[in-house]
């Protein structure tokens, strides 16, 4: 490595995968290693502290006093000016994310956009000298009715003669929107393959359907490949402006985790090769869809926030180097405002709230957080800054939801101890039992707040209670509040795992913005509260609605009217590979929403910080009163919707 190289992007370079959710900016505090001093035999290097540049002052904020002295650095502040030997600790280690595929079964009509054509082609003669397209061409319109101009791609151009021939002039005719021929393979192929991917910022998802049966043979997930250069997207527009080629890393980073799930698909399904799909559908975030697109992004993230374009297009999938047929096409469906891309559409398509009488709001509470209100009325949107906390970049022990995690939590209201649920383990952990924790996700997160204040842990501003009663809250090495979910003892990386203050604070911040975008929404279609409630995504799968509704993340609703469906923004997807009709629909239903920048509203400071509150400030909160009441009444504290 060149002297000057951050610990960090050497790992990077070396395939060693570091915990660092802000991109390597300093800020997070995630991406802790130890250096080992001493001559390493094995290794032929003497490793010393003095080969690192100085600490910095975001190492002196971000590290403690005992892990300074330990020789802690944080891998994206210390550059490298000599042999070291690092060791990566658990908590620092990028894990394998838990990531959800399913979503629900939707009904279409099938009609996808590539279709298969089987013809038996008179061959030439002396009598009749018709060059080999034209005798193609004519037998479409004669056989098919397909009429009008039909062209080649270069792809099929090229292998025309040789195909044809050595099949017997017995081919069958890959066709793109009944008018490009986008692939000519030998004999009867009755089956033509699609694939539908939502790239989140997080992770991605990838579907390969069957286009004639519409049916889903096979489902493959991964972490998205950016990850290494930021948690959110905030972070990757830095990267790229910070970094002469990070335009093109981020990008072909996209590109070949897209053709690893390709691979993987193919491999399930027992087709013969990537060269089998014919087409493709992408949705994703607007700065997803840039970068993907080798679109610089840093103008999605300045006010005012214009994408380089909005509209569904359709480029060839060689031109990024996606690595199914040939002469396909990848679509990439409708944005709908800069910070509310494709993914949301397609979440719409889904849903269908343009469809509906009742009044919907649906959430995705991604790393970026989108809000859709409304019926077949109308439709408002927005997004706003949640990921950040929620996903785990903001908390002291927050992880994704990989192995190790918390992602459950319920307290006592009497002794105020905790029982967890660990990812990767069937059965809840009781206090003072030994569990394999390593840290808490994001579900994990939104229970323990919703417990800690319904048993008067913390109160309605998020202070904690000094008076509640908790042995387990105290104060920490930084001399603030905090609570001890799990002793060192009893985890998996031999420390306490706390919820802080600033824990709170940074959930707090992220639920108000959730929870004041929907308070817009609805006041611009005119009412107080949604008549349903929709979590979509992963996030939305996994968090307790009840706990959700306690924290005040979403607006007051009948608990039986909430619902998770799953991962939407994929299932919109595999509808616009089926069917042109989802494609046309995405179209018209992405210029009917309107975006609403609820920063920009004169009176969005004073209803953020109401917002802060649990449940909060103003509201009242129907649907929960009861077990609001009933846990004030166990704990004894006097906790209020």
């Amino acid at each position: 490595m060149d002297a000057g190289t951050t610990l960090l992007d050497a790992a990077r370079e070396l395939g060693v995968e570091i915990e660092s959710p802000c991109g390597g900016v300093g800020v997070c505090g995630k991406c802790k290693i130890r250096i080992e001093e001493g001559n390493f035999q094995k290794f032929g290097i003497e490793s010393k502290m003095d080969n690192l540049s100085p600490l910095t002052e975001e190492e002196k904020e971000g590290l403690g006093e005992e892990e300074i002295d330990n020789n802690y650095r944080l891998a994206c502040r210390a550059a490298i000016e000599g042999d070291v030997l690092i060791f990566v600790p658990a908590e620092s280690r990028l894990g394998e994310q838990v990531i959800l595929q399913t979503g629900r079964k939707r009904e279409v009509s099938i009609d996808p956009i590539v279709k298969n054509y089987y013809l038996e082609v008179p061959p030439a003669t002396l009598q009749d000298q018709r060059d080999d397209f034209s005798r193609i061409r004519d037998l479409l319109a004669q056989k098919y009715g397909l009429e009008g101009d039909i062209f080649l791609d270069y792809s099929v151009a090229a292998a025309l003669p040789v195909t044809t021939r050595r099949a017997g002039w017995k081919v069958t005719l890959s066709i793109w929107n009944g008018k490009e021929i986008i692939k000519i393979s030998p004999g009867l192929v009755g089956n033509p393959w699609g694939v539908a991917i939502d790239i989140g910022s997080t992770t991605i998802a990838a579907y390969l359907c069957n286009l004639r049966t519409g049916e889903t043979v096979a489902k493959k997930s991964m972490m998205n490949p950016q990850i290494v250069y930021g948690e959110d997207i905030l972070s990757r527009i830095s990267y790229v402006m910070t970094n002469e080629e990070g335009l093109a890393r981020l990008s072909d980073s996209i590109a070949e985790g897209i053709n690893s799930l390709l691979e993987a698909l193919v491999e399930e399904a027992g087709l013969t090769s990537p060269e089998e799909i014919v087409d493709l559908v992408l949705v994703g975030n607007t700065v997803m869809h840039h970068i993907m697109l080798g679109i610089d992004p840093r103008y999605v993230g300045r006010s005012p926030f214009v994408p380089a374009f909005k509209y569904g297009a359709d480029f060839k999938a060689r031109d990024f180097g996606i690595k199914i047929n040939a002469g396909s096409y990848v679509h990439w469906l409708p944005l709908e405002a800069g910070f509310v891309g494709a993914d949301n559409v397609a979440v719409l398509l889904a849903e269908e709230p343009h469809r509906q009488d009742e009044k919907m709001l649906i959430v995705d509470i991604g790393t970026n957080g989108e809000i859709v209100f409304g019926n077949r009325d109308k439709l408002f949107s927005t997004s706003c800054a949640t990921g950040p906390a929620l996903e785990g970049a903001q908390i002291k022990f927050g992880m994704r939801a990989a192995l190790g995690a918390i992602e459950r939590v319920a307290i006592d209201p009497k002794t105020k101890d905790p029982r967890i649920k660990v990812i990767g383990e069937e059965n809840w952990f009781d206090a003072g039992e030994r569990s394999p924790a390593s840290g808490i996700c994001g579900s994990g997160i939104i229970d323990v707040c919703a417990e800690m204040f319904k048993t008067g842990i913390i109160d309605k501003t998020g202070r904690f209670n000094r008076q509640a009663g908790a042995p387990r809250v105290r104060r920490g090495a930084d001399e603030k509040m905090e609570y001890v979910l799990c002793y060192a003892e009893d985890t998996a990386i031999g420390k306490d795992i706390t919820i802080t203050q600033g824990d709170i604070r940074a959930i707090q911040l992220a639920k108000s913005a959730l929870y004041c975008g929907a308070e817009y929404l609805q006041e611009k279609f005119g009412v107080t509260k949604p008549d349903r409630i929709v979590l979509v995504g992963a996030f939305g799968s996994y968090i307790n609605k009840e706990s959700a509704m306690v924290m005040g993340m979403v607006p007051d609703c009948n608990l039986e009217k909430v619902q998770a469906v799953g991962n939407a923004a994929g299932d919109g997807a595999r509808l616009a590979l089926l069917s042109r009709k989802k494609r046309e629909e995405a179209g018209e239903v992405a210029k009917k929403v309107k975006f609403v920048e609820t920063a920009s509203e004169p009176d969005f400071q004073i209803r953020f910080a109401e917002a802060t509150a649990f449940p909060h400030r103003r509201h009242k909160f129907q649907s929960i009163r009861h077990i609001l009441k009933q846990s004030a009444h166990r704990s004894g504290s006097t906790s209020s919707g």
